[in-house]
């Protein structure tokens, strides 16, 4: 999947009264969602530095650079922490169940066997299981 698609899926999931924008409502309750705390103030200074028409509000363009920003350490960080919210079970992989219930989190109704699909396109040592070098590979695609 393309950066692009990536970004816009994930821009979807965010946009919960479909308008096309992003509210620093919407922000904060998904970054909730996924297991980080953002107050309202950080969500709408978030939301007022990256709002380039200045209604509000993220339209795609705008969440694409706020997702984009960033020193590459800071990308690198987010990256890891994007890692253990999905494998949850402390193991250091990301099972097929642990990616199940993140997707379902995130509102993604998808099945075992599915995610084990998902899984098996990056996962380089055949293991079943995905590693913080398979996932890194996985999100750069």
């Amino acid at each position: 999947m393309s950066e692009y698609k990536q970004h816009q899926r994930v821009f979807d999931r965010f946009d919960e009264n479909r308008d096309g924008k992003i509210s620093a409502e919407e922000l904060q309750q998904c970054v909730h969602l996924i297991g980080k705390d953002m107050s309202y103030e950080e969500a709408k200074a978030a939301v007022e530095h990256n709002d380039s028409d200045n209604d509000g509000l993220l339209d795609f363009e705008d969440f694409a650079r706020l997702i984009e920003g960033g020193s590459e350490e800071e990308k690198a960080h987010e990256l890891k922490e994007a890692f253990r919210m999905y494998e949850m079970e402390g193991c250091g992989c990301i099972t097929p169940e642990s990616l199940n219930r993140m997707l379902a989190r995130l509102g993604e109704s998808t099945t075992i066997d599915e995610c084990r699909g998902m899984i098996c396109r990056y996962d380089i040592d055949g293991d079943g299981l995905l590693n913080f070098d398979e996932f890194e590979i996985m999100m750069r695609c």
